[in-house]
Formats: C-alpha cells, sequence, structure tokens
C-alpha cells in the first residue's frame, strides 16, 4: 500500500474534510471515529505523510515519534478512559487489515473490551 496524498485522512489534516477534533499539536491530530466500535473510539494520526507504523517507525523523526506517542497518552485520559483501562491498536497493512494508508492509532474504552483475538484450540 502506497502512500495516497488523498485519502481521507491527509484531507482532514488539510481541512478539506471535518472532524470532531479531540487534540491538535505540533505532530499529530485526534479526532473522534465516524463509525465508533466502543463508547470511546478516537483515532490519533502523525500530521506526516506516513502510509503505515512501519513507515513510521522506518522514518519519522525522533521528535515526530515521542510527540505522536505523547498525544496517544493525553488524548487517553483526555477521554477518561486512562485509569479504568483502554486499547490502542493500528492496523498495519493487507493482513491487518489497513483501509487507510495513513498511520492511523485507534483508541477503544468506555466499557470492557474482552479478549482482543480468540485463542485458538
Amino acid at each position: 500500500m502506497a502512500y495516497d496524498s488523498n485519502n481521507i485522512f491527509a484531507r482532514i489534516l488539510r481541512g478539506e474534510i471535518p472532524c470532531r477534533k479531540v487534540h491538535e499539536d505540533e505532530y499529530s491530530l485526534a479526532f473522534h471515529d465516524i463509525n465508533p466500535q466502543a463508547p470511546v473510539h478516537i483515532l490519533v494520526i502523525p500530521k506526516g505523510a506516513y502510509e503505515s507504523f512501519n513507515d513510521f517507525a522506518a522514518t519519522a523523526s525522533d521528535a515526530e515519534m515521542a510527540g505522536l506517542v505523547r498525544a496517544v497518552g493525553k488524548v487517553a485520559a483526555m477521554a477518561g478512559v486512562a485509569e479504568d483501562g483502554w486499547r490502542l491498536l493500528s492496523n498495519v497493512g493487507e493482513n491487518g487489515h489497513q483501509e487507510v494508508p495513513h498511520l492511523h492509532i485507534h483508541i477503544f474504552g468506555g466499557r470492557p473490551l474482552g479478549a482482543m483475538i480468540a485463542r485458538q484450540p
């Protein structure tokens, strides 16, 4: 999957598509998912054009990495899920079911989430 500068998150970053913003700083933008899978479902994206976590880990600056990680923690606290627990998820590539070619981290919370992957016998 190659970076597509017209993907939905790139368009949100450019202000072409509105979002329900939760947090924004120099390195990241966080907003409510339009199809929430839990009472709290927020996406945190880097402002740089990074296709996936693989791309980000290989090419982002130390400042961008620290900024994104700090934003995820701050957003979880702001959303009120830090104390009771929450889930962080980033899908990567086809087998990981990544649908948008821009790194995005899901924050899920607000209820017990159960097991992430069913155990195989």
